[in-house]
C-alpha cells in the first residue's frame, strides 16, 4: 500500500471509511427478523442461521439464496417496507464503535459510510444509533457491495476502509485505501486475511490508528 493511499485526505484530514452492518453497528437480528418475516409472507420458514452467513451481500443476492424462485424485486421492496419498524429497533452500536470515531475526530478526520445498504437506510440505522450525518459522520454512500464501492470511497477520499466482509477488504484494494478487516460479522479472522491488517472489533482500532499515523509521519519524514 502506497504512503498516498494511506494519508488521503489531504490537507482536508484523514478520511476513515465504515462499512456499517456488523462493522459500525451490531444489525445481525433486525435483518434476520426482517427477512423472516418477508419470506413467512411467501410461505418461506427462514431463521437467524440462516441469514448470518449472507449479511453483508446485496439484500436481492440474500433473498434469491434464501427464496429462489422467488421475485427478489418485489422481496426486496417488501423488505424495504418493514426493515424501519422491524429491523431497526434491535440495533445497537457495535463494541468500540464510538471510541473508533473519536479516535478519528482527534487526528482532525473524518468518518464516513458507504454500505451495501440503500442511502435511506444507512440514514435511518445511522439516527436510530444516535450518529448524526454531518457530524459523527461527514457522508454516506449506499447500494455498491465489494469493489464496487471503490469510486465512492475514491471519491470520499478514504485513505482507510473498515469493514467485516472480503468484499469490503476489495473495496479498500479498488480505492487504493489500506484494508482494516474487523472479525465482527460472519467471517472469522482467517477469512480476512487479504487485508492489510485484521482487528478482532473496533476497540483495537484507537490504539491501531496511532500507530499508523506515527508510521506514516515517520515515513515522511525520513
Amino acid at each position: 500500500m502506497s504512503e498516498a493511499a494511506a494519508t488521503a485526505g489531504g490537507a482536508g484530514g484523514l478520511v476513515v471509511g465504515f462499512d456499517l452492518d456488523m462493522t459500525l453497528v451490531d444489525s445481525a437480528a433486525g435483518i434476520a427478523a426482517t427477512v423472516g418475516a418477508v419470506l413467512a409472507e411467501v410461505g418461506l420458514d427462514v431463521g437467524y442461521s440462516q441469514v448470518w452467513p449472507l449479511i453483508g451481500v446485496p439484500l436481492e443476492q440474500l433473498l434469491t439464496t434464501l427464496a429462489p424462485g422467488q421475485d427478489a424485486d418485489l422481496l426486496a421492496a417488501r423488505y424495504r417496507q418493514l426493515y424501519p419498524t422491524v429491523g431497526v429497533p434491535p440495533i445497537t452500536l457495535l463494541p468500540g464503535a464510538l471510541e473508533a470515531l473519536a479516535a478519528i475526530g482527534d487526528t482532525g478526520g473524518s468518518a464516513v459510510v458507504v454500505s451495501t445498504k440503500v442511502e435511506p437506510a444507512i440514514r435511518v440505522v445511522l439516527d436510530h444509533v444516535g450518529l448524526v450525518v454531518g457530524r459523527e459522520i461527514a457522508a454516506v454512500a449506499g447500494g455498491v457491495f465489494g469493489a464496487a464501492k471503490g469510486p465512492a470511497l475514491r471519491e470520499l477520499r478514504a485513505g482507510i476502509f473498515v469493514g467485516d466482509h472480503p468484499g469490503d477488504v476489495a473495496a479498500a484494494r479498488s480505492a487504493r485505501a489500506w484494508a482494516v478487516a474487523v472479525a465482527t460479522g460472519p467471517f472469522p479472522a482467517a477469512a480476512l486475511a487479504e487485508a492489510d491488517v485484521v482487528l478482532t472489533d473496533l476497540t483495537a482500532f484507537p490504539a491501531w490508528l496511532s500507530r499508523h499515523i506515527s508510521r506514516d509521519l515517520h515515513l515522511q519524514h525520513r
